[in-house]
């Protein structure tokens, strides 16, 4: 079953066409930035300072209801 699958996929991106293969290309690299560079740059984990489940919710409330 996963040989099949496999196969599926495999013949049809060797069988597409050079505008396809581009296209998937600009996805892949849209993905990247999506889910490693904003992360590392944009996206820290603040909560893993906080050393108990207590403390990590307090701020997080505290966020919630911050008002400017």
């Amino acid at each position: 079953m996963f040989k099949r699958i496999w196969m599926f996929y495999y013949e049809g991106f060797k069988g597409m066409t050079p505008l396809g293969k581009t296209l998937w290309l600009i996805i892949l690299v849209k993905l990247f930035i999506m889910f490693f560079i904003l992360r590392l740059f944009f996206f820290q984990p603040d909560l893993g300072k906080y050393p108990t489940d207590e403390e990590k919710s307090n701020q997080v409330i505290e966020n919630l209801t911050k008002t400017e």
